[in-house]
């Protein structure tokens, strides 16, 4: 039976050994190498045959998984990385699936799971800790409203403030100096940027994702 080739890098010794110990036990796993630091790590790379990395997301020395994926990425290494971690940010699990690792599992789940996951990942399947889920659904509803307000032009928002204000096409035109005919454009882009039908749900959109950078109170 063919093995599936490992390489460990976790910068905790102790967790470490463990895990080697652990998948070395088994008749499915070979850990080639586990290492503490990314340059160890790239040098096991170099010259051995991987089919899969372990990677703990916090190196300590302010390094981290992501710095590791791009130099193992530029040095050739094409095999899969499983993230095996305490814990991220919610940003940053959305960004370590950008960057195409095959799953996230979280150490404090039982060794157990960790093999079934890496049989499932090996299997071409996606890993996500059903603890993470909560996590990436929140972080990428918050990329979506940061790509709106990105995409709304200066006089966009200066309309949408207006509405909010609760005040009239006739009224916000005679506050920015233009025409209501220019109001009325930008109502209808904001309408379609945002996605919503009304000027109610428009002052929702700007208590939202507007009411803390503008200083907005309902």
């Amino acid at each position: 039976m063919v093995k599936i080739q490992l390489l460990l890098l976790d910068d905790h010794t102790l967790f470490r050994a463990m895990l080697s110990r652990l998948l070395d036990t088994g008749s499915d796993f070979r850990v080639v190498a586990h290492c503490s630091s990314s340059q160890e790590a790239l040098e096991a790379l170099d010259g051995n045959h991987l089919d899969l990395v372990l990677l703990d997301y916090d190196l300590g020395n302010r390094q981290n998984g992501f710095q590791f994926m791009r130099k193992a990425r530029e040095a050739g290494y094409s095999g899969r990385i499983f993230i095996v971690t305490a814990g991220m940010n919610d940003a940053d699990y959305v960004r370590a699936l950008g960057l195409g690792v095959c799953g996230i599992f979280l150490k404090h789940s039982s060794p157990e799971l960790l093999v079934e996951a890496i049989h499932k990942v090996m299997a071409g399947e996606t890993w996500i800790d059903p603890r993470c889920v909560q996590g990436l659904v929140k972080a990428v509803e918050n990329e979506g409203r940061q790509a709106r307000k990105n995409q709304l032009s200066e006089r966009e928002r200066d309309v949408l403030k207006g509405v909010f204000a609760g005040s009239s096409n006739k009224e916000i035109a005679a506050h920015l100096n233009i025409s209501e005919a220019s109001v009325k454009s930008a109502l209808q882009q904001l309408f379609v940027k945002t996605g919503v039908r009304t000027r109610s749900q428009l002052v929702r959109i700007a208590l939202e994702e507007y009411g803390a950078a503008w200083g907005l109170r309902p």
